[in-house]
């Protein structure tokens, strides 16, 4: 006997939609065919209520694992930091070691600083320190230095005296730019009494005094002929007078480093420039007259 004619739905032509009671067997295996065939129908790419059927009746969905796209508002998928933020979550290498130098730095220019005070360690003997600041001020070898070139009597001695000037000017001028560039204050535990003071010397980087230290000696050492006990005095007073600079808590170890450099880099430089009346002859028309020959 043939089969009767169904529906595409699958229920027989004979019986209504609403005939079988919800609940009972029959409802569930006919609407279980419906959906099953539902979702054979819908092809991926056709239809977005095709997708969200199928993303309702998975097992997936229907354990509660992942929420429905059309159950509730919008939610923004989570952003990511920017990369700049990212960084600064993820230090590098490079700035743990700068951090780490700069906390060494200010824990171990505290501890020298024995002489910052008379109440101090050593503050009995911070007069001394300070009469060895003086020593390597910049004022005190500007005027000496102009002084013996006004009195020199021959042209090599003027030339060499010419170019210390030029070194020392040139080094106060470059320390002046770096100090008012970097702008690092002084430490905490200094006491502003220097012999003199200009803007820029309440800042610390670098040390003016190490600079001009290691500038004038290795200039010493190169063109004025020494005994070796002298050539040892003159390098020993460099180290000791950029040592004070930490003991008398004006500079912290870094900015008396970096100034030792600096010095030692600039007499290069007076040394590749070298003045004489050769390259520069208006700088000595100031001396007119000529040295008599010895006989």
């Amino acid at each position: 006997m043939p089969s009767p004619r169904r529906t595409i739905e699958g229920r027989p032509l004979g019986s209504s939609g609403g005939s079988s009671v919800p609940g009972s067997p029959a409802h569930g295996a006919s609407g279980g065919r419906f959906e099953f065939q539902s979702l054979l129908s819908c092809r991926p790419g056709t239809d977005s209520a095709c997708a969200r059927l199928r993303a309702s009746d998975s097992p997936v969905h229907r354990r509660g694992s992942f929420p429905l796209a059309s159950s509730g508002p919008a939610q923004a998928a989570p952003t990511l930091p920017p990369e700049e933020d990212r960084m600064n979550l993820n230090p590098s290498f490079l700035g743990i070691a700068l951090r780490s130098l700069l906390a060494i730095d200010l824990w171990l220019s505290k501890k020298l600083g024995v002489c910052a005070g008379e109440s101090s360690a050593w503050g009995s003997v911070r007069p001394l320190m300070k009469l060895l600041e003086i020593s390597g001020h910049g004022i005190p070898w500007l005027l000496g230095t102009l002084y013996c070139m006004l009195r020199s009597d021959s042209w090599a001695g003027r030339e060499v005296l010419m170019n210390l000037l030029f070194a020392l000017l040139l080094d106060l001028l470059l320390v002046a730019v770096i100090k008012g560039l970097v702008r690092r204050r002084r430490p905490a535990h200094n006491q502003m009494d220097m012999f003199f003071t200009v803007s820029v010397d309440k800042y610390s980087f670098p040390s003016g005094h190490a600079t001009r230290a290691a500038l004038v000696s290795r200039f010493i050492l190169k063109h004025l002929v020494l005994a070796i006990p002298l050539r040892v005095l003159v390098v020993l007073w460099a180290f000791v007078l950029g040592l004070s600079r930490v003991m008398l808590g004006r500079h912290n170890v870094t900015d008396v480093a970096f100034g030792f450099f600096l010095g030692y880099m600039l007499y290069s430089i007076v040394d590749y420039c070298w003045l004489s009346p050769h390259n520069v002859p208006v700088l000595f028309v100031l001396w007119n007259h000529q040295v008599t020959p010895s006989h």
